[in-house]
């Protein structure tokens, strides 16, 4: 009777969780057009193309706004207008007052936060807390920090003379708009360069906000140029020769495009680009903290995420302890309305990813994979997909190899250091990796050993613009965020 009793308990919890009223945010902060154009030298125009493309609301497929769509013609205009802006006005003006207009941006991005955080869960389908507690925040700080070294380049080369390269070419992904448009102008603009950005064609509403701002902060006309499209958009900017620098956050797939477009030319690059983090837990972590920090390492932005704790290695003693304490967690995660703060997985970016999720859960499937999803309903209308985790999974199959870009966690055990260590390393990426253990000892040793740019003790997922981030193999090359992301937008001097 006892532990019928326990069960009743724990499934009225669940349901519970799963029945709070809905707390929605209101729209009626945030004002989206009809209608975005191009942003270039300093105000909108409409594209030479006279091509436009809807934007859509993943959560329940209505369209939010019609975005133009940059041609080869426009990405000229707008990198003509970077280069006039850079030789005329950015790189002569003293680095105390860029600072300032850096600083501008990062204090109006806070003061339009709730508006940012609507249009980015509206446009991208992630949570409405996630926006406003990470992404806007976490936005505006690196304006703020890179403001703040803006007039102290010396000091971060010492003995080093330091020299602008010129107009830098950025492509963001759909993932973090906002956030990887702050990653990489607000660097950009503290070292003296110009740019040229294009955010991702189905999350373009944060950027061309952000457009808004850069035109109300009165910062020279031509510093920063927002044109949106596609993939040919994109490759005009990588391939326009008078581009000094490539800066592109996205897929693997791509990044190696870039590196074959640019082999032969003077251009810089740093890509940043996907990964298949191995998440460790020891048998001697507190379990209850590490699956938290499982949860957040694979369903933060519903697995949108190129850190990702896609792969999760659990020591053969405490596997079952943590793959139990792991399903009644999945149950109590709320899938659903990505507006409403109890919300804590939102819907898939695009019909397009929903796809790709769902491949790879029917190939887990069929390698042999034991499935669990949560037994959460999901909305009829919008892209959805439960949170998803496999056990029995072996090394060699696609669920522990290949990136998946979801809700959607691959299991395996292990015994010794050494074990997980090859394990961990086994893989085509290294981004990212996260360590749950008591003993320090082990977390040195192991941060020695993994190859991952990144590599969290105790906890998944923290950011923060003074701590680099990047990859090794095919996670791509170059540092954002800290002092080397300021030296990927410099030449160094004798």
């Amino acid at each position: 009777m006892a532990k019928v009793a326990k069960k009743n308990t724990l499934k009225l919890k669940f349901d519970s969780a799963r029945n709070l009223a809905p707390a929605p945010e209101s729209k009626r902060a945030a004002k989206i057009d009809p209608q975005y154009d191009l942003f270039i030298n300093g105000k909108f125009e409409k594209p030479v193309s006279k091509k436009y493309f809807a934007t859509i609301n993943p959560a329940t497929e209505e369209k939010l706004s019609m975005i133009a769509e940059a041609n080869t013609a426009d990405v000229n205009k707008a990198v003509k207008s970077a280069r006039t802006a850079y030789d005329k006005t950015w790189k002569k003006m003293p680095p105390a007052e860029r600072a300032k207009y850096i600083y501008r941006i990062a204090r109006m991005i806070q003061e339009r936060a709730r508006e940012f955080a609507i249009i980015e869960t509206l446009d991208g389908g992630k949570p409405i807390r996630e926006s406003r507690d990470f992404d806007v925040p976490t936005a505006a700080n690196h304006f703020f920090y890179y403001a703040g070294w803006a007039d102290k380049l010396e000091y971060a080369f010492p003995n080093r003379k330091t020299e602008p390269l010129g107009v830098a070419g950025q492509i963001i992904p759909w993932n973090f708009p906002l956030l990887m448009a702050a990653w990489k102008i607000a660097p950009a603009l503290a070292c003296g360069n110009t740019v040229v950005l294009k955010p991702a064609e189905n999350t373009s509403l944060t950027a061309l906000k952000l457009a808004e701002i850069i035109q109300e902060a009165d910062l020279p006309p031509g510093v920063v140029n927002i044109i949106t499209g596609a993939g040919a958009t994109g490759a005009a900017i990588v391939n326009h020769a008078d581009i000094n620098k490539i800066a592109f956050t996205g897929s693997t797939e791509v990044g190696k495009i870039i590196q074959r477009a640019i082999a032969g030319t003077n251009k810089k690059a740093t890509l940043e680009l996907g990964g298949k983090a191995a998440n460790i837990i020891f048998d001697d972590a507190p379990l209850d903290q590490a699956v938290e920090g499982v949860i957040n390492g694979i369903f933060f932005n519903q697995g949108h995420v190129c850190c990702a704790g896609s792969r999760l290695y659990v020591q053969e003693s405490v596997f079952a302890a943590v793959v139990r304490k792991l399903k009644d967690r999945l149950e109590t995660l709320i899938v659903g309305d990505p507006m409403d703060k109890n919300t804590d997985i939102g819907a898939i970016n695009s019909k397009a990813q929903l796809d790709i999720i769902n491949k790879y859960i029917k190939i887990g499937q069929q390698e042999g994979a034991e499935m669990y999803q949560s037994s959460c309903a999901i909305p009829k209308k919008g892209f959805y997909c439960r949170p998803t985790i496999f056990t029995n999974v072996a090394q060699s199959n696609r669920i522990a190899q290949e990136e998946i870009f979801g809700p959607v966690l691959a299991i395996q055990s292990f015994r010794t250091d050494d074990e997980v260590i090859e394990k961990a390393n086994n893989s085509p990426y290294g981004l990212s990796a996260g360590v749950w253990t008591d003993k320090g000892s082990k977390i040195f040793n192991l941060t020695t050993k993994l190859r991952a740019g990144v590599i969290w003790a105790n906890t998944f997922n923290k950011f923060d613009p003074t701590s680099p981030f990047g990859g090794y193999k095919e996670s791509g090359y170059g540092r954002e965020g800290g002092l080397h992301g300021l030296s990927a937008y410099i030449n160094l001097i004798k």
